[in-house]
């Protein structure tokens, strides 16, 4: 195990991996049949952009392929290693990094959080859009305070947004990480956008959370619905 996880340090070892994971997931969306055409989801976030868009981790691994050629986009990735990999992967795919998280209390002002969070800051003014797993990290399916408080300081909506196919691995891990699996159906679904005002109390915030909660868990349950049945 020790020797694995010092090949996993090496730059070319993280490199290979990216390449593949890549390829494979471009493989994945190529072969999986759409059950509801991604302008649909255009249509409803246009008005909005940039948006800040919220995913559960381990659920999250298909969303580069539905971007357009045009959209302006980057994607917060941690610090740990496998971050490291999935930053690589996701540059193989073209899409612009932010490196940091926070800890289970959804604090900003450790591993980089600071830093990340005015990076995000910086590039919703600047028209990008910004992608986030949702949850309290090694907490799943709890929505991060500080994803609140990215809408609130930012004046940007948040829109839920969930990818399931019809063929997948489901991992026993912490976040149930999904492996999609090629030649199968895909369902993408948005949620109820949440919207924080600037001027918010603590509990705001937390109601605040509780919808993107509510509202990314709809979408998730939407989308395996339209994996699974194959139909609208």
């Amino acid at each position: 195990m020790s020797m694995l996880r010092g090949i996993l340090r090496q730059r070319w070892a993280q490199k290979t991996i990216a390449v593949a994971a890549a390829e494979y997931l471009r493989l994945v969306f190529k072969t999986s049949r759409l059950i509801r055409p991604p302008e649909q989801l255009y249509a409803i976030v246009d008005p909005d952009l940039p948006i800040i868009l919220a995913m559960w981790h381990g659920q999250h691994f298909l969303m580069p392929f539905i971007r357009r050629p045009n959209d302006r986009g980057k994607v917060l990735v941690s610090h740990h290693r496998d971050g490291e990999i999935n930053a690589l992967t996701a540059a193989r795919l073209r899409i612009g990094i932010i490196r940091g998280s926070g800890d289970p209390s959804g604090r900003f002002d450790r591993k980089g959080g600071v830093g990340a969070f005015k990076q995000m800051i910086d590039a919703l003014e600047e028209g990008y859009s910004v992608a986030v797993t949702a949850d309290i990290p090694k907490i799943a399916r709890r929505a991060s305070p500080g994803l609140v408080k990215l809408a609130s300081m930012s004046g940007r909506a948040i829109y839920p947004i969930a990818i399931a196919t019809s063929r997948r691995i489901v991992l026993n891990n912490w976040d149930r990480t999904t492996v999609n699996l090629p030649f199968g159906r895909l369902g993408c679904a948005l949620g109820e956008p949440i919207r924080v005002p600037a001027e918010v109390d603590e509990a705001g915030l937390e109601i605040a959370r509780g919808a993107i909660e509510t509202s990314l868990n709809a979408a998730t349950a939407q989308a395996y619905a339209l994996a699974e049945t194959g139909h609208v």
